[in-house]
């Protein structure tokens, strides 16, 4: 095969171009569900009614700590995921970041001048005189 040609076997469609798979919008579709407002408010809601039924003696502490834990697990999951692909990334080079430059405003800033210890009281209202 000759070049052009190769580059036009590899070349995407234009008809499907990228990003525009059916697979990958209904995965972002569940994501969206699952880790939405509504979710949120659900687990809020369910958190908060786990509790008061262990509070009160109605559920067994066990099983409101499953719960309780798969919340955190399923909204912690990006963070989790995240760890996860540092840690086995970890054994090659890390990435080298470079600290931000300081804020002109911190240089602008005046320091503080230190206060006098040995006849300074803060606590000593108008009352008190100064010695």
């Amino acid at each position: 095969m000759t070049a052009p040609a190769l580059a036009y076997a590899i070349a995407p469609s234009l008809a499907d171009p990228a990003g525009s798979s059916p697979f990958v919008a209904a995965i972002g579709w569940i994501q969206g569900v699952a880790l939405g407002t509504i979710a949120t408010s659900i687990a809020l809601i369910a958190v908060a009614s786990i509790g008061f039924l262990m509070f009160s003696g109605r559920l067994q502490v066990r099983r409101g700590v499953t719960v309780i834990a798969g919340c955190f697990v399923l909204f912690g999951a990006p963070v989790i995921a995240a760890g996860l692909l540092g840690s086995l990334r970890s054994g090659r080079n890390p990435p080298v970041q470079a600290a931000p430059p300081p804020s002109p405003l911190v240089a602008a800033i005046p320091k503080p001048t230190p206060m006098p210890t040995s006849a300074y009281d803060p606590y000593a209202g108008a009352a008190v005189p100064q010695r």
